[in-house]
């Protein structure tokens, strides 16, 4: 897991390919994210089934009712298959666009 905070985001780059692992230290660890906006990105697991993208969406609505972004980077990932409430974008630069707009409409009081 390697982790990396620019201005009011941090990405947490998952180094082993294993999803199920990531996020369960990604959830060990939350208290010292919970106050910014998350980038996770998955790009290193290949493997990436709908079910292992649904095991994020309960730590995705926890954050998101914090007000804060929650983007998972997965390319490859057919985005149609996610629910609508999770936000999965196939690069980190679209990530940081999401979480830019997002602070935007949390701005201007949407």
């Amino acid at each position: 897991m390697k982790v990396e905070e620019k201005g009011h985001t941090i990405t947490i780059k998952d180094t082993q390919g294993s999803s199920s692992a990531f996020l369960e230290k990604v959830t060990t660890e939350y208290n010292s994210f919970k106050g910014k906006n998350l980038i996770l990105d998955l790009s290193q697991d290949g493997s990436l089934s709908l079910e292992g993208m649904l095991a994020f969406l309960p730590l995705s609505n926890k954050h998101r009712k914090a007000k804060k972004s929650f983007v998972l980077v997965a390319p490859g990932f057919d985005y149609d298959d996610a629910p609508d409430e999770m936000v999965i974008v196939p690069t980190l630069l679209e990530a940081h666009d999401i979480i830019e707009m997002e602070e935007i409409e949390r701005d201007l009081g949407f």
